[in-house]
This record gives C-alpha cells, structure tokens and sequence, in this order.
C-alpha cells in the first residue's frame, strides 16, 4: 500500500517532513504532527536541541539510542530510517484515549488521510473533529469537550 508522500520502507521522505541525514541513520520531523511531548528534548539533548540550528543532529548519539527516543514521540511527528533499521510496529494494536481527550494509537496502523492511505506506528488522533490536520490532532479544538 503506498503511503502519502513517502515510501512504505522509509518514512523519513514524507512530503511536508524535514529530514536530518546522519552517518548511520537519517531522522525527519514532521512539524504538522508534533504535540510537544518533548520526549525527544528530554531524551537526548545532545540530539534534539531546539536552539540549536539545525535542531536535529542525528549523529549526535548512537544510532540505536537515537531510535530509541524517536519511538518514544507518541505523535510519530519524528521518524527515522537506517540500512537494517527501521520501527517495527508493536504488537498488539493499541488505541487509548488519553487525558487531553486525544486517542493514543500504537501499532501496525493503516490510516486513511486526505492524501491517501498513510502506514503508521505511532499517532494520536483527534477525538473532537477539530482538527485542521484530519486524522491527526493539532489541539486546535483545545476549547471542545474532548480536551475538557
């Protein structure tokens, strides 16, 4: 299944996704689908620094720990593709709602989006209809009742 703007091997080359090339890995980062956990902040400052330009360096830290802490973005905004590595989704699917009233979903995901099917491991959806950025959440319904 083809996704929107990228490859099904390599989610890094999305159509609207800055990507970051490293020795051992590239990383991109998708602005429209980033809620600001600061997972990646948090989890590798030497990597991900936001006063930084440019604000990602994949090469600053092991490619594995790169991945590790691209797999913690629960939007999926960051991404990241390797020779021999790439995000296996987890088993089994898991859809949550969470306390901002956004659904959390983690798996082997197919989602039907304006520009097509899209394969995703990591997204939180909008549960309030919202969104400017259909399926995904932007806050932008931050005063409906699922963000109460």
């Amino acid at each position: 299944m083809p996704d929107a703007g990228g490859t099904a091997d390599d989610p890094t080359r999305r159509e609207g996704a800055k990507r970051y090339e490293g020795a051992e890995l590239a990383v991109s980062y998708e602005v429209g689908l980033c809620l600001h956990a600061a997972e990646c902040v948090r989890g590798l400052p030497a990597v991900f620094d936001v006063e930084r330009r440019p604000w990602i360096t994949p090469d600053g830290a092991p490619a594995g720990e790169v991945a590790e802490v691209i797999e913690r973005c629960p939007s999926g905004a960051l991404q990241y593709h390797g020779p021999g590595r790439a995000e296996r989704a987890r088993v089994p699917t898991r859809l949550a709602p969470h306390e901002d009233g956004v659904l959390h979903a983690r798996g082997d995901l197919v989602l039907g989006t304006p520009e097509g099917a899209r394969r995703e491991t990591r997204v939180m959806l909008c549960a309030c209809g919202h969104t400017a950025h259909s399926p995904f959440c932007d806050h932008s319904g931050s005063r409906c009742k699922a963000h109460d």
